[in-house]
């Protein structure tokens, strides 16, 4: 199956946080979308690791994304390293996506900037031949590098390079977060749960979100938006194409 945009972040939630809206927006557009997830947010204050593998499925299902991995690596100690880029690279050959979306360069959890610096490396190394790797039947993959990586904006503000409008996906957006009951601020959830609060569990940081799309959309004159950054300068054919 191949992909047009394949979103690969450090933990279950990461993608409906800062680039869901962007997803939804692709996909009603016609585009292949799918995400994999690097953990499974094992070290989270709140909630189990089976549970957030389901609350990512059922993510997965409201955002309506061909297809949902996780790669299995230890939640805050996987490293930029040869054996993590090699774990990450056959999902890339895999799906062949022309473009990848990952953690921010930089954020307040180390695994965000961890973890993007190491899908976006992993990238570059899946596209040399001599980098071998094997599907599910032992099969040698294809090289296979995409054409973009972009980086999401997420707890910390980063200038974005470019934004997308998401005003008529913002709702659903919040939607698919809420699926991650156990993790963040949902009544009907916390009234019969024992669970400690944690930082992003609380009403304000949803209203934090919701705030930063806001943000992003009032500086490109829309209601709703998400931030991107780019290491590779940005190009276009038609100048039609900014809003």
């Amino acid at each position: 199956m191949k992909l047009d945009i394949l979103a690969i972040t450090a933990h279950p939630d990461d993608v409906e946080l800062c680039c869901a809206g962007t997803l939804l927006a692709q996909i009603a557009l016609g585009k292949k979308v799918g995400i994999v997830d690097l953990t499974r947010g094992e070290l989270g204050t709140r909630g189990t690791p089976e549970g957030r593998v389901q609350e990512a499925l059922d993510a997965a299902k409201i955002l309506n994304v061909a297809v949902r991995e996780n790669v299995g690596l230890a939640d805050g100690f996987f490293q930029n390293n040869e054996a993590h880029q090699k774990a990450i690279i056959p999902y890339i050959r895999k799906y062949q996506p022309d473009i990848v979306i990952t953690n921010a360069i930089d954020d307040r959890h180390p695994d965000h900037g961890r973890g993007g610096q190491l899908v976006s490396d992993a990238c570059f190394y899946s596209g040399l031949r001599m980098v071998k790797t094997y599907d599910e039947t032992g099969k040698e993959q294809e090289a296979w590098r995409p054409g973009r990586v972009f980086h999401t904006v997420q707890d910390r503000y980063i200038s974005p390079d470019f934004i997308v409008d998401i005003s008529d996906f913002h709702d659903k957006k919040i939607e698919a977060i809420r699926a991650f009951k156990s993790q963040f601020h949902v009544p009907e959830f916390d009234e019969n749960s024992n669970e400690p609060q944690s930082y992003i569990s609380t009403p304000e940081f949803l209203e934090f979100v919701i705030a930063r799309a806001r943000e992003m959309g009032h500086a490109i004159g829309v209601t709703f938006g998400e931030g991107f950054t780019s290491a590779r300068k940005l190009g276009v054919k038609d100048l039609s194409a900014f809003i």
